[in-house]
């Protein structure tokens, strides 16, 4: 699952992918510095695993991961190719979902494509120029299905009236995921590719000063708040350069600046969720491991991650939720306590399960 990151040029979003990577992506004081994106594979934070670990004696821990691309700023007029507009597009198109970088500080020495800051204008450039861009698609499958339709087929009227609804909306300035669909029509949008349906998360980038307690902080939390997304607020620059230190001194730092979760793993685990992801855990003497599923997945499905065999010979699950295995101490003290649960081919995998699968094949 990939994760986009986008914004305006110059406000963060390269300093933020070398936070999250640990990479050293150009992030320069001029637009367009980010030309081709950058990818990163991410681990996905999970304090539970070492505990777990611990538990079994185990050294090797491996952690979910997942993607994020650092895509080309955006300016003006990308919907009609300005700038780097139909790259930025196809890139948007890629990506999951969104963490769209907001600047939300004051600097003579970045420039600013606009010539000053203001959150609230930069948020409303870009998701117009998605808006646009999803108006132009919209315009033309609409012809296409009337003109599919003209022989007296039917068939696709369904279909019609999601796009005219869809283009209802975009044509107020509304982004697509704003409106709401049956089961049914959210599988007919789905299928439109829309880059506005795509869901967002805030990424408020502060100074090293700042808390987050200031008045463009608000205004972005203000605007999320309308359409049901996520504001993580953090300083891009100095998270940066907390991903580059030892771990140890990491903590420390962190100790001193009295956080026990950094900014950068409030947005990750947050993206993670955005996606509809969630991990359940396997342990043992051999390697403690989270592995990522889709949120209602059935055990078959959990097991197949391990393996096909896993999911092909399927016979049940043996399952304990993590803070119960922590507290008794082992897997067998759990089994002992009548804790462990057997549970069949119907059961949906809750976050944190701790699993042991049989299988025959």
């Amino acid at each position: 699952m990939k994760l986009g990151i986008l914004g305006l040029p110059n406000v963060g979003k390269s300093t933020l992918f070398n936070a999250l990577t640990a990479n050293k992506a150009e992030a320069a004081n001029y637009p367009f510095c980010t030309i081709e994106p950058n990818v990163g594979i991410v681990q996905v934070p999970d304090e539970r695993l070492p505990r777990l670990a611990s538990l079994y004696n185990c050294k090797k821990i491996v952690y979910t991961t997942m993607e994020f691309v650092d895509i080309a700023g955006l300016v003006k007029g990308a919907s009609k190719g300005e700038g780097l507009g139909n790259k930025f597009l196809s890139h948007v198109r890629e990506a999951d979902a969104l963490v769209h970088v907001v600047r939300c500080f004051e600097d003579e020495n970045i420039t600013h494509v606009d010539g000053s800051v203001s959150p609230l204008r930069d948020i409303e450039t870009i998701e117009l120029e998605l808006v646009l861009a999803d108006l132009d698609t919209l315009s033309r499958r609409i012809d296409r299905t009337k003109a599919t339709m003209k022989g007296g087929d039917k068939k696709l009227m369904p279909e019609l009236e999601v796009q005219q609804k869809l283009y209802s909306a975009l044509e107020q300035g509304l982004p697509a995921r704003s409106v709401k669909l049956t089961k049914e029509e959210q599988e007919i949008a789905d299928a439109l590719f829309l880059l506005t349906t795509k869901k967002v998360i805030y990424c408020a980038n502060v100074s090293e000063t700042d808390n987050g307690d200031n008045d463009m902080v608000k205004a972005v939390k203000e605007y999320a708040e309308k359409e049901g997304s996520e504001v993580i607020v953090l300083c891009a620059q100095m998270e940066s350069e907390l991903a580059l230190l030892p771990p140890d001194e990491k903590e420390l730092f962190m100790e001193e600046l009295g956080v026990t979760c950094s900014g950068l793993d409030q947005l990750i685990k947050s993206s993670y969720r955005l996606l509809g992801l969630m991990s359940f855990l396997t342990a043992g003497e051999k390697e403690t491991r989270a592995w990522t599923i889709k949120i209602g997945s059935k055990a078959p499905q959990a097991a197949g991650k391990i393996h096909s065999d896993f999911e092909r010979g399927f016979i049940r699950a043996e399952i304990v939720d993590y803070d119960t295995l922590i507290e008794c101490g082992s897997f067998n003290v759990a089994k002992e306590r009548g804790k462990v649960r057997s549970e069949g081919k119907e059961y949906v995998m809750q976050e944190g399960d701790v699993v042991l699968f049989r299988f025959n094949v």
